[in-house]
């Protein structure tokens, strides 16, 4: 039972550290892109979406645009790359502006710099998931200065049961109690 306590919580902060990585890694990424200065026009070629989460009558389903872009570096090189989560006003066929950095051209955003909207987004989300961690680690710290694991009882000490509660408290039923 002891290690139930540890092992959900434990398993809660790898998720949470994993998508922080995800998080810090897309920002790092956007950010690299506008920041390289180089920009091309890029057609996109194809759009589609997918769908995620639980189908049902009382459940949400996540749908998520993808965008797949072609472009052509400074140096002529022909780059193709995909896009999650991009306008929903951009279909195939459509010219777009990308940026790119120019050691790694496949790792283009057709997103507009918004660089105050990208901070503002992954700030939420990296303080989000830090209360999430930090509930997780106190949790795991304290749970046994809150349950003591071994008699199931809050507090675990010998001040457990107030001191006006009598020690001669019947401990079975009444004798006229109707048993099978």
């Amino acid at each position: 039972m002891d290690v139930l306590f540890y092992l959900a919580p434990s398993a809660i902060l790898a998720g949470v550290v994993g998508m922080a990585v995800v998080v810090i890694r897309r920002s790092r990424r956007i950010a690299g892109a506008w920041n390289s200065g180089l920009t091309a026009e890029a057609r996109c070629l194809r759009t589609y979406t997918t769908t995620g989460g639980m189908a049902g009558e009382h459940h949400h389903t996540r749908t998520t645009l993808h965008h797949v872009y072609e472009f052509t570096t400074r140096d002529g090189r022909p780059v193709r790359f995909e896009e999650a989560n991009g306008p929903g006003t951009v279909i195939e066929g459509d010219f777009v502006t990308v940026h790119y950095p120019p050691e790694h051209p496949e790792r283009a955003t057709a997103l507009p710099p918004m660089r105050g909207r990208l901070l503002a987004e992954s700030g939420f989300l990296l303080v989000f998931l830090g209360v999430v961690a930090a509930f997780c680690v106190v949790f795991m710290i304290g749970v046994h200065s809150f349950f003591d694991l071994t008699d199931g009882v809050f507090g675990g000490g010998t001040g457990d049961v107030p001191a006006d509660v009598p020690a001669d408290l019947p401990d079975g039923f009444p004798a006229d109690f109707p048993t099978p």
